[in-house]
């Protein structure tokens, strides 16, 4: 499974004692501390035997921890009273202790700090209130059995605790399993549309060329046979190969990236300022560049190519003309009162408008450059010019702060 695909399937943790646990455990565990208690009543413990009714009570008070974990308070709550039942008739005072301290530690690890202390304290406050009457000997009893019913609520809130942290633990586990998930699927669309962009820009203006050189070779071999131009035929041909070349070169790079994306050197060099010289001589038409920018950030340089390029293509594409003229303009200015530079691209052409303007619907072009300037925290206009026939595209990109 793709890791971008995989999903969480490990259940959620439950709070200690969340969910009642399958009836068959507790009723086997109050059956054999039954069986336990009155093994200790005939043969340990101080007291007397028990008679047909401490028998009743001995056994009754171990009914209620068949429901210990689903109804932890209701089944303490009996038998707190049928202990003291128990107890004052003085049968056995051993035989109910392992009793006694299960269903303190039920009700310690499924309930809060604040709800254990006060059970705590309640339990011991009646304890002495029952054997105040036994003298120093009954304190005694009470103050030895209060240890025994703090060391189960102790360990009863321990367990609790160290099952809550465990959860809360896988829970983060968990959470950041899916952040991470989350941020492998923003990547990898990310990837995608960056791939769609690339291709689009190559594929775009490399068609574009090749349909413009095309275009000029079967002028020359169509316009005078009888004196065939073949410097200009070849020429054309030569130009043609050499964009082949050019696209076959940059859409091998970007298939290496898609074959084995662990390789992130694959993209080779990023395209900047540098390469819009050799961009306007293929161009295809007249293209004047000015160019007065100095060392400028990877991603910007990349971004501005990728613009002229598409802005390039479009002019080719719908420009509507044989003698069109495009300008091409890479400056640097101050922004915000000159605290922040930006690079200011400007693309301009002398032809009949855009795709809406030649009746073609229109296509990624214009949506691609905005997010190429997007990318880099910049911004592009695109429309007809407001000072002549022709279509223009302008693009800030900012550079940073200035120094």
């Amino acid at each position: 499974m793709n890791p971008v695909q995989a999903t969480i399937t490990a259940p959620r943790p439950r709070r200690a004692f969340a969910s009642p646990a399958p009836p068959r455990q507790d009723a086997c565990l109050a059956a054999g501390l039954a069986a336990l208690a009155s093994l200790i009543a005939v043969t340990l413990g101080t007291g007397r035997h028990p008679d047909a009714l401490g028998w009743a009570l001995l056994l009754a008070l171990h009914v209620p921890l068949a429901w210990r974990r689903r109804a932890p308070l209701t089944a303490l709550t009996v038998m707190i009273a049928l202990i003291a039942g128990y107890h004052q008739l003085d049968y056995n005072h051993s035989a109910p202790t392992a009793a006694s301290m299960v269903i303190l530690y039920t009700v310690a690890a499924g309930g809060s700090p604040r709800r254990t202390a006060v059970i705590g304290v309640s339990v011991v406050a009646l304890m002495v209130v029952l054997k105040i009457d036994h003298g120093v000997a009954g304190l005694t009893v009470t103050f030895q059995i209060t240890g025994w019913i703090v060391s189960m609520l102790v360990l009863g809130g321990y367990l609790r605790v160290h099952r809550e942290n465990a959860a809360a633990a896988l829970e983060r586990a968990e959470r950041a399993e899916r952040t991470r998930e989350e941020e492998a699927r923003r990547r990898v669309a990310e990837e995608r549309l960056r791939i769609a962009r690339d291709l689009h820009d190559l594929l775009a203006h490399s068609i574009t060329l090749i349909g413009v050189q095309t275009s000029v070779a079967a002028h020359v071999l169509a316009a005078d046979p009888d004196r065939l131009d073949r410097t200009a035929v070849a020429r054309s041909l030569d130009d043609i190969a050499e964009t082949c070349r050019t696209a076959r070169g940059e859409l091998r790079t970007t298939l290496e990236v898609l074959r084995d994306p662990g390789t992130p050197d694959a993209r080779g060099p990023l395209p900047g300022l540098h390469g819009l010289t050799d961009l306007a001589k293929a161009a295809g038409v007249t293209a004047e560049l000015t160019v007065r920018a100095g060392e400028v950030p990877p991603a910007v340089g990349a971004a501005a190519y990728r613009i002229v390029q598409e802005a390039l293509t479009n002019a080719v594409r719908h420009g509507g003309r044989d003698d069109l003229t495009v300008r091409v303009r890479v400056h640097e200015e101050e922004q915000a009162e000159g605290s922040v530079r930006a690079l200011r691209v400007r693309v301009t052409d002398d032809g009949t408008g855009g795709a809406a303007a030649d009746g073609r619907p229109p296509g990624f072009g214009l949506v691609g450059m905005r997010e190429r300037a997007r990318s880099v925290g910049g911004t592009v206009e695109a429309g007809p010019r407001a000072d002549g026939p022709g279509f223009e595209v302008s693009a800030v990109l900012p550079l940073g702060e200035t120094r």
